[in-house]
């Protein structure tokens, strides 16, 4: 399986450093979002390329690094539509070049009512949100299928596609062969459930099966009754449990590191390298 890392967690730099940074680290590839991880460039529509976009695979490609997915992140339920509009033309215009940059992959969460914060608002749990997430996703499916690209879904406790179940409805709405899932475990806990983390997992296997085409890594520990993100490997987190089951069920997906510290890069990276070692 690839080990990979979201760039802009290694800092922002030329693409050439980037690349070099994460070949460094020992990385297959990285998670890629244009603005915050490659100097000189916002992501915003009409900034790319297709020449900036083979350039940058170019580049990765001669580290030996791939670019797993290209991030493109944005909020649907935004109450600023401007906002949002623009953000929907950023996302088509990454699928547009994809396979430019070597990618199959584009990848965003579903969005909050509660704008920039990202978090938990009771709007979210609607039939009105899950129908405007899915007509803007599903109008981003048909622009995957025309420029030969894929989404990548992500849910989250405190967005609209708050529980895989919810996240799996919506697939099953737009799919089109070009819809495909992030499972982020972290994501779906909270204080009053972070103890179930493995039966999220679990139930995030069997409902998504092979739309699974990528898994975020993070590991956490409970301070002050909040969870807060650690080192992989220093925290509760189940790898041990998990990382078998991934290897298994879903042995294409890629293992993209989400949030780890520099200073915790290199020993996270042990810690997964060990377990799927075990597994050869």
């Amino acid at each position: 399986m690839k080990i990979c890392v979201r760039a802009h967690d290694l800092g922002k730099m030329s693409a050439s450093a980037l690349a070099a940074a994460a070949a460094d680290y020992g990385f297959d590839g990285v998670q890629l979002v244009l603005g915050k991880a490659i100097e000189g460039q916002t992501g915003a529509p009409g900034s790319v390329t297709a020449s900036f976009a083979q350039s940058v695979r170019e580049t990765f490609a001669s580290g030996g690094v791939e670019i797993a997915m290209l991030g493109a992140y944005f909020n649907p339920v935004h109450s600023n539509k401007s906002l949002v509009a623009s953000n929907i033309e950023k996302f088509r215009e990454h699928l547009r070049f994809a396979p430019l940059f070597g990618s199959r992959f584009v990848g965003s969460e579903t969005g909050s009512f509660n704008d920039d914060k990202w978090t938990y608002h009771p709007q979210n749990r609607t039939p009105e949100a899950f129908a405007e997430v899915s007509r803007i996703f599903g109008d981003l499916a048909v622009s995957a299928k025309q420029y030969g690209s894929n989404l990548a879904l992500e849910g989250a406790w405190g967005h609209c596609c708050w529980n895989p179940g919810t996240l799996r409805r919506l697939v099953d709405s737009i799919d089109n062969g070009h819809v495909y899932v992030t499972v982020d475990v972290y994501n779906y806990l909270y204080e009053g459930n972070y103890a179930r983390h493995t039966e999220i997992f679990d139930e995030c296997l069997d409902l998504f099966g092979s739309k699974i085409v990528i898994f975020h890594l993070k590991d956490f520990v409970v301070a002050g009754g909040a969870l807060r993100q650690v080192g992989l490997g220093q925290g509760i987190m189940d790898w041990e449990y998990m990382i078998p089951r991934i290897a298994e069920r879903c042995p294409g997906a890629y293992l993209i590191f989400e949030g780890v510290p520099p200073l915790n890069m290199r020993s996270s990276y042990a810690h997964i390298s060990r377990l799927l070692g075990t597994l050869l």
